[in-house]
């Protein structure tokens, strides 16, 4: 048995076999919150020089022996856990409802019913699989819509071609997705993985932020096809289409990105990992302070001063003078103190401006120096 003796914890594998459960039931228990799961970060794909950390998916998340414990030891184990997490067709569901396929399909188009997760046939046609207890509990809740002729309403909105399925399941797969993280970073990247990539660029306007959310993107559901025509078809059902959703997952991503950014930045090329505030030193149990320094005159600028001295011998030795090159840095250099940006009509000079001030001569437009030129 592959157990981690620090945590206790048990790989995925055994746990499901413990359980008697199988794998796609494991890892919907598991998204559900009925099995409890350890997290194990691990460094996002790119380097992070913040350190942040992607969790694992829940599926493939340790279990801890006491949570094991605790499932074997409930009076129904292990049927009342199985079916629980028991997934339906729509021709058993029916069957479970004593109703028509097509009454059934009716009902689940129009947001009586929420899947909880679909895969594709071999003919490429979408089957929604549905929580057996679920549809039980509906049928117990609305018998009125078993029998008889459907509402007005219901038929109405049938009629026009309304499917709610798609829509419903994202809503789930979200909720199971935010349930399993408290990153904020993270929550931010499952709400984006639901819209588009225009869509998500119009909200996230930091390219540097849209990569990082990007690499938190959380994986995609099991069993989903990775290639072909059949992924198309899953990614589009993974994505919000209508406008009222996709209106709802853009405030939520901007909410979300509000608290991440609170959190954390996003890491930035080149960005080093600092603290976020220099502690200050302390003085020593047998240091005293002393008095306060006499106020000294103010120097010159030392840059300033060296580098005229060195154009004014430059000059008399009938070398052309050469400014002194700026430091090194770009716009990202030092995130926490930005490189100082000169201004459109600012009177302000540079350094180069400075430099020349100190001369007694100008630069001409045709680039020599002519003599007793004002520079105020």
């Amino acid at each position: 048995m592959t157990v981690d003796e620090t945590t206790r914890a048990v790989a995925p594998v055994r746990a499901a076999e413990e359980l008697e459960l199988k794998r796609d039931e494991f890892r919907l228990a598991v998204r559900m919150g009925l099995i409890r799961t350890v997290p194990t970060p691990v460094p996002v794909p790119a380097p992070d020089p913040r350190g942040a950390h992607r969790d694992r998916p829940p599926e493939r998340r340790p279990v801890a022996r006491g949570e094991l414990d605790r499932l074997k030891a409930a009076p129904d184990f292990p049927e009342g856990l199985r079916e629980r997490v028991r997934a339906v067709g729509a021709g058993e569901a029916a069957g479970l409802l004593s109703i028509s396929y097509d009454r059934f399909n009716r009902l689940a188009r129009t947001g009586h019913l929420s899947p909880v997760r679909f895969y594709l046939n071999r003919y490429r046609m979408v089957v929604w699989l549905y929580l057996a207890a679920e549809v039980t509990a509906f049928g117990e809740e609305n018998p009125g819509l078993l029998t008889g002729r459907l509402p007005a309403g219901v038929r109405e909105r049938d009629a026009a071609g309304e499917d709610l399925r798609a829509r419903n399941w994202r809503s789930r797969h979200l909720s199971l997705l935010l349930r399993g993280t408290d990153d904020p970073w993270a929550r931010a990247a499952a709400i984006a993985s639901l819209l588009d990539p225009v869509q998500v660029a119009e909200v996230v306007d930091d390219p540097y932020e849209r990569t990082y959310l990007d690499r938190l993107r959380p994986a995609p559901p099991p069993g989903l096809p990775v290639a072909g025509a059949s992924h198309e078809t899953a990614v589009r059902l993974a994505r919000a289409d209508d406008p009222d959703e996709i209106l709802w997952h853009r405030m939520s991503l901007a909410l979300a990105l509000d608290e991440a950014r609170a959190a954390r930045q996003a890491p930035y090329p080149g960005e080093r990992r600092r603290p976020l505030q220099e502690p200050e030193p302390e003085p020593g149990p047998d240091l005293e302070p002393g008095p306060d320094p006499e106020p000294a005159a103010e120097p010159a600028d030392p840059p300033v001063a060296e580098a005229a001295g060195r154009t004014e011998a430059g000059q008399a030795a009938g070398s052309p003078a050469r400014p002194v090159p700026r430091p090194p840095g770009g716009p990202h250099a030092g995130r926490g103190t930005p490189s100082p940006v000169r201004v459109p009509g600012s009177r302000r000079p540079g350094l180069l401006g400075r430099i020349r001030r100190a001369l007694p001569g100008r630069a001409t437009a045709g680039g020599r120096w002519g003599q007793g030129r004002d520079w105020s």
